[in-house]
């Protein structure tokens, strides 16, 4: 179970998204106007990851063009959609969006050239070591063509700069652990796994050898090995360790 780690950030341009909700029938796959590029990375961060804490725009005119980017955590695909929906304004004339998820993810230019929009964004959030988030950028146009090199300079570096100042937490995997420990090394078990803030922990007495508890828990996947050591060097025997 992943807990999380408030990391202080500061807001200055970035604010909360006020329910900018648009019909739902604004789809994650616009026939009509859709450049989609998906794929796979090789960074996937296991056991811990940074994310933002809530969702935040970044607003930025651009030769008359507005540009408003909205970044948001999600967690899969269907979140994705559902964020997709609910911040893209179907009356603008681009929402160009990418995510990421572990190693998974997602660019779409709409209706722009392909690669100057939702590829800008994507190189936005991988550049920001942030995982789990979706940026949409939003363009009402204002009658000056950027050109390629403008658009991705404009879509890239509004997606840059609402991820810069969002507030991010860390999230750390919990591991489940279990070891084999004899009645009267309880408590000095006990005290071991408070120190060490072990959550849903449980004991079993039932385990078939005679003056012997199974006790089980969760602890942060970076401080198990430490918190065994500190098991094995307090108890001072031979213990059996169980880990998933």
């Amino acid at each position: 179970m992943p807990v999380a780690l408030t990391i202080p950030s500061c807001h200055h341009c970035c604010q909360k998204l006020n329910n900018r909700i648009s019909p739902s029938l604004f789809l994650f796959s616009r026939c009509s106007k859709t450049m989609v590029t998906s794929g796979s990375s090789s960074n996937n961060n296991a056991g811990a990851f940074t994310t933002i804490k809530e969702t935040v725009t970044f607003e930025k005119e651009i030769k008359k063009s507005k540009f408003i980017a909205i970044a948001g955590p999600i967690s899969n695909e269907q979140s994705a959609q559902s964020f997709l929906s609910q911040v893209s304004d179907p009356r603008a004339t681009h929402n160009c969006w990418a995510y990421k998820v572990g190693n998974q993810y997602r660019s779409n230019d709409d209706g722009e050239p392909s690669g100057t929009a939702g590829k800008p964004i994507h190189s936005a959030i991988v550049s920001s070591g942030l995982d789990r988030i979706m940026v949409v950028v939003t363009r009402y146009f204002g009658g000056i063509k950027l050109g390629t090199g403008g658009l991705v300079r404009a879509y890239g570096g509004v997606a840059s700069e609402c991820l810069r100042n969002a507030p991010t937490i860390l999230v750390k995997s919990r591991v489940p652990m279990g070891v084999e420990v004899p009645f009267e090394l309880l408590g000095i078990l006990y005290h071991q796994l408070q120190l060490f803030q072990v959550e849903d922990t449980n004991q079993d007495y039932d385990t078939g050898k005679d003056g012997i508890a199974m006790v089980t828990f969760k602890v942060d996947f970076d401080r198990a090995e430490n918190l065994e050591d500190a098991i094995k060097n307090n108890c001072r025997r031979d213990l059996v360790f169980y880990k998933h």
